[in-house]
Order: C-alpha cells, then sequence, then structure tokens
C-alpha cells in the first residue's frame, strides 16, 4: 500500500513535490479496501470512478488549478446522497436507490477535488451503538475482528481506522461519530447544530442530526469542517454565523478551566481502563498548569431517556415516508394498498428500526404525547440550559466518550436498552446543540482504543479544535 499519511498536510506535500500522485494513493486505498473486505465496512467501492477522479485531481495540480482537497480521498457513509450513485442507510427498504442529487456536502467536498472512494455500511438509518443493525451485516473492528465497530458511523470510523481511505464522512445523531472513533482509535468531530447542511442526509431525528468527520488528525477535521460548514439555502435550520478558516487552525497552549463529570469516576458501569486514561488526563493537564476540577451534572439521569423518546418520536415521523408506494422497496405479497403498506414496511425495515418507530409513535399518541414526548422537551431545555451554565465558568467539559471500550459483536444485542446506555456520555452534546470531539488517548491492556471526548460552547469549533490539537500531545 502507498504511505499511510498521518495529516493531509503531508500527502499535499508530497503531491506538490511529485513523490506520490492521487492515482498512486487511490491504488492503495483499493487495495486496502479488498485485503480488508472481511470487515464489511463498505456497502459499495467506487473503484474505477475514483480512479478517473484521482488522474483528473493529478492533472489539475500539473496545472496548478487543484482544490483544497485535492488527493483526499474521502469515504461517505452510506445515508448520504450522491448524484446517480445508490444510497440505502443500509436498510433493505432502499436496497436499490438511487439518488437524483447530491447532498450538499457531497457537492462542496467535490467542488475542492476530494475523491470519493465508496459509500460506507452503517447501522440502518443510524439508529445503533454497535453497526450490528444493518441489512449488509456488522462491521468488524480492525483492532479486534471479534468486537463491534460502534455505531452509527462504524464503517466510516473503520475505513480510517484500516487505512481504506483517508478520512470519512458521518452523521452523528446521538454519538454516532464520536463513539466509533473512540472504538477505533481515531478522531471523532461534531459540530454544532446548525453548522452543517442536512440537505441531502437522509434523516434520523432532524433536531438532532448533523454531519461530522472522522480522521487521524485534528487538522484534518479543521479543513473538512471549513470546507463543509456554511450557510446553504436548501437548509433554513443553519446558522449565519462565519466559519472559521483551516489556516487559523493552531495548537492552543494556554491555560484552561476544565470540567469533568465526578459520576465518571465514581459509576461502577464505567471500564477501570476508562477511568483510568480521564484520571491521566486529568493528572495531566492539571502539571501543564491548567484548572480542573470535578462536576456533579444534575440532569445526568434524565439525559438517555430524553434523547431516546425524543430521538424516536423524530425518527417515527420521518420514516412515514417508506411506505412501499412512492419509492424503496415494495413486498411482492402485497394486494392492495392496505398489505402494500404493511408488508413493505415490516419487510423493508429491521428490527431495531421497527422498534423505534414503534415508539416513537407511542410517545407521540394523543394519550400519551404530554407524559413523555411533551416532557422529554422541558427535560431537553433544562439539559441545554445547564449545560451552558456550566460552560460559562468553564472552557470545556471532559468526559469517556463511551463507558467502555468496544463490545464483544453479539454480546448486547439482546438487550437494546444496554445498547442505548452507551450513549450516556455522547447525548449531552447533542441535545444541547454544542460541538464534541472524540480524541483518541491510547489502547488499553487488550490493545482495544480508548477515547475521551470533549464539549465545548455553541458555534466555537475553532477553540475547541484548537485545544484538541493540544490535548492530543499531552
Amino acid at each position: 500500500m502507498s504511505k499511510d499519511f498521518s495529516s493531509y498536510k503531508d500527502i499535499k506535500r508530497g503531491l506538490q513535490n511529485g513523490t506520490v500522485t492521487a492515482e498512486s494513493l487511490v491504488k492503495g486505498y483499493l487495495q486496502q479496501i479488498k485485503a480488508n473486505a472481511r470487515l464489511n465496512v463498505f456497502n459499495e467501492v467506487f473503484d474505477q470512478e475514483a480512479l478517473a477522479s484521482a488522474k483528473t485531481v493529478d492533472a489539475r495540480i500539473k496545472n496548478g488549478t487543484a482544490g483544497k482537497l485535492a488527493g483526499m480521498v474521502i469515504a461517505i457513509k452510506d445515508n448520504i446522497c450522491y448524484k446517480d450513485h445508490k444510497v440505502t442507510a443500509s436498510s433493505r427498504i432502499l436496497e436499490n436507490f438511487t439518488s437524483i442529487y447530491s447532498s450538499t456536502i457531497v457537492e462542496r467536498l467535490l467542488a475542492e477535488d476530494a475523491i470519493i472512494i465508496g459509500r460506507c455500511n452503517c447501522d440502518e438509518f443510524a439508529m445503533g451503538a454497535a453497526n450490528e443493525n444493518s441489512f449488509f451485516g456488522a462491521v468488524k473492528n480492525f483492532a479486534d475482528e471479534t468486537r463491534v465497530s460502534g455505531g452509527s458511523s462504524g464503517g466510516s470510523a473503520v475505513a480510517v481506522q484500516a487505512g481504506m481511505c483517508h478520512a470519512a464522512i458521518g452523521t452523528d445523531t446521538g454519538g454516532s461519530v464520536r463513539q466509533p472513533a473512540s472504538f477505533c482509535g481515531v478522531v471523532g468531530f461534531k459540530p454544532s447544530y446548525g453548522r452543517i447542511s442536512r440537505h441531502g442526509i437522509i434523516s434520523y431525528a432532524s433536531s438532532f442530526d448533523q454531519v461530522g468527520t472522522l480522521t487521524k488528525s485534528v487538522d484534518d477535521a479543521a479543513l473538512l469542517f471549513e470546507i463543509m460548514a456554511g450557510a446553504d439555502e436548501f437548509d433554513g435550520t443553519l446558522s449565519q454565523k462565519p466559519v472559521p478558516k483551516a489556516n487559523a487552525h493552531t495548537k492552543d497552549t494556554g491555560k484552561k478551566k476544565i470540567a469533568y463529570l465526578q459520576e465518571a469516576l465514581s459509576s461502577p458501569g464505567v471500564d477501570a481502563d476508562v477511568k483510568n486514561t480521564l484520571i491521566n488526563s486529568i493528572e495531566k493537564l492539571r502539571a501543564d498548569g491548567h484548572v480542573v476540577k470535578a462536576i456533579s451534572f444534575e440532569y445526568l439521569e434524565y439525559l438517555v431517556p430524553a434523547y431516546y423518546i425524543l430521538a424516536m418520536a423524530e425518527a417515527s415521523s420521518n420514516l412515514a415516508r417508506y411506505d412501499g408506494v412512492h419509492y424503496g422497496y415494495r413486498s411482492p405479497n402485497a394486494t392492495d394498498l392496505t398489505s402494500t403498506y404493511k408488508l413493505s414496511r415490516s419487510e423493508g425495515f429491521g428490527k431495531e428500526v421497527k422498534r423505534r418507530i414503534m415508539l416513537g409513535t407511542f410517545v407521540l399518541s394523543a394519550g400519551y404525547y404530554d407524559a413523555y414526548y411533551a416532557k422529554a422537551q422541558k427535560v431537553r431545555r433544562l439539559i441545554k440550559d445547564q449545560t451552558n451554565k456550566i460552560l460559562e465558568e468553564y472552557d470545556f467539559l471532559l468526559t469517556p466518550t463511551a463507558p467502555e471500550p468496544a463490545f464483544p459483536i453479539g454480546k448486547k444485542e439482546k438487550d437494546p436498552v444496554v445498547t442505548y446506555l452507551y450513549d450516556i456520555f455522547t447525548v449531552q452534546a447533542s441535545l444541547a446543540g454544542l460541538p464534541a470531539i472524540s480524541l483518541p488517548t491510547g489502547n488499553n491492556s487488550k490493545g482495544l482504543p480508548l477515547g475521551l471526548q470533549l464539549l465545548g460552547k455553541g458555534f466555537a469549533e475553532e477553540e475547541l479544535l484548537n485545544f484538541s490539537e493540544y490535548f492530543l500531545q499531552l
């Protein structure tokens, strides 16, 4: 395989001095994809198209017209629309669906000469914490093939982890970029809600969904963020705030005030190695002159229930469009309109998706709306306000990304509530709409990657990324 570059800056240097070409990079990644096909990372590889794009990019580099991402080989999660390419959200109900347009983020990546190498496996409709809820089967962790990759962007995480591409794009609803990043030992970045257009992203829960990046460096996360973020006429929820430039991204060595959740160290549900990693980082930060204090978040026990009530309600609404009539899978056993709806949806959706649709429909029903959905919205406001209050006093909130390392494939499948609890540390940023990043902090004694999460102030991505650059070098 071609040289494994840790940062796009290295690639760019090699492309400019002629020691490497975009075509050779693509060939190297394609070899790695083929050699690791057993990991089940890609639902489709755009091999010939990627090679053709690489030749075009090489020509542009020679004549000086190449974009900011020339030579960066990127994989996209299979819920991101790319014109004239299949997009399935890893679901049978969209098994042979071809998109008629490209998402805004794909258009922006291509405009800067990124090369898209394929679409990555994910939990069906981004619903899961292990990438086991896919119509195409589970994604295996490159560090230990008996372990899960994390979810829902598990395929995107393993693609970067195993050197099948330089960077990958995922989506993060309740931690779906950050948690697999932790399980796979890569950088997983979720910007503030409203920073990156959701146009052309297959919806799960619209008030939570946000595009994120999986990379080997914070530098690359900053660059991709600059390219993808910003106003878009197709998404009215986007902020009009200016997007920081990647060339302004530097390592921030200034002294900070950092809070950490004391429950992360006192809870028996948090793995001992995860606790030790957090303790070690706290000690290093203090030794370097930062103020690091323990806090207790009074709404911690409500984070997961509030998130899942709201996310499932939104999923119930968003997935109503897949009815066997308009597009997607239609049951061959249907005989009339009613059976078309019933059979197409029951055969087309997987078990976890059906569970969430049913629960979401329940909490939205007339008799339970006020008891569940309305109450969860009130709790969401309390969580957002309390989190922002903490960040008025502190620069960042430090937590584990996940309570333990990647678990064995199939271990948690029988009890979905257990997998929901894996989001305990990631859903806070999602409920509050704040930026957060998972940073790799080494491996445990079994060689399994571990990660810690930094949560920052709303729309202060530059501050978060700059400090993350420093944090990784502690």
